[in-house]
């Protein structure tokens, strides 16, 4: 029988609470104010359009990124199977869930441990890039790392989240000095990923002088985590607490287009509300490199 901790009923509700609750932001996309103009002549062979890339030197056939979801239960593992089989089917990237609780209980790792399912997929390592202010080195950067032979790590920003989450971690001070620190011992890239609400101008900004390799601007207008932590509420001033951000965020687009236009250069991923090929093919067009 499996051994119930707080970090794994945490992430056992968390799964639950997605499945069985509204836990949409209250805002969109911002794709919808985006179309494609028609070209009634496009001088483009249909046979001859590509959508394959080498990326951290891995191939994909198409340019999409199964987003971080979880890990470190049973019931994680299992969805982290599966989305790993899919993943080297359709060669496409996939990102698993926060590793922390695998890297304080060595025995949820096996949740994680997906890459003989996904032996040539470009595989993503996952910790909250707040534990580098909690005793998190570039040591448990690597065992997250080593520990599922990822081709790179997202550092998740989730400041929102950890605010209204009952036991929340929610010093968030000095950590660029820390994120750049990681960048510079971990061998593999670093890449900086919001979990939906976004990312500005100056804080893309201020993570590329950091040193990371790209960044996962996870906008708003798809899961609200301060809508998930509000079903795990202690009390009604939790509640309401968290029940006050749901409209908060940079919506995907706009996020997009704030990042590309002050960073052209960056790698930038697209996460955050993406619901079918058409809002893949805007991220492509705004200046992303995958879509999650």
């Amino acid at each position: 029988m499996e051994e119930v901790t707080p970090l794994g009923s945490r992430k056992a509700d968390h799964i639950q609470i997605n499945l069985d609750q509204d836990v949409q932001s209250g805002l969109t996309t911002g794709f919808e104010k985006y179309r494609f103009i028609h070209q009634a002549v496009p001088e483009l062979d249909l046979a001859a359009v590509r959508t394959d890339q080498l990326l951290f030197g891995k191939s994909l056939r198409l340019p999409l990124l199964i987003s971080s979801m979880t890990g470190g239960t049973t019931e994680a593992a299992e969805i982290n199977r599966r989305l790993a089989e899919a993943a080297q089917q359709t060669g496409i990237a996939l990102g698993v869930g926060s590793q922390r609780i695998a890297v304080e209980q060595p025995d949820r790792t096996s949740s994680f441990n997906i890459r003989r399912y996904a032996p040539n997929i470009l595989l993503f390592a996952n910790l909250g890039a707040v534990q580098l202010n909690y005793g998190y080195t570039s040591d448990q950067c690597l065992r997250a790392v080593e520990m599922i032979e990822a081709d790179g790590l997202f550092l998740h920003l989730n400041a929102v989240q950890e605010a209204v989450q009952p036991e929340g971690n929610t010093n968030f001070s000095g950590l660029l000095a820390k994120i750049e620190q990681v960048c510079h011992r971990l061998t593999v890239p670093v890449i900086a990923k919001e979990v939906g609400w976004g990312i500005s101008e100056q804080a893309a900004r201020a993570l590329a002088n950091a040193g990371v390799a790209a960044i996962d601007i996870a906008g708003a207008g798809g899961t609200s985590w301060s809508q998930v932590e509000m079903y795990r509420a202690k009390n009604a001033a939790q509640t309401h607490i968290a029940a006050t951000f749901q409209n908060w965020g940079i919506p995907t687009a706009e996020s997009l287009c704030l990042v590309h236009q002050a960073l052209p250069d960056m790698l930038l991923f697209a996460s955050g509300g993406l619901k079918g090929a058409s809002d893949l093919a805007k991220s492509i067009a705004l200046g992303a490199t995958l879509g999650g």
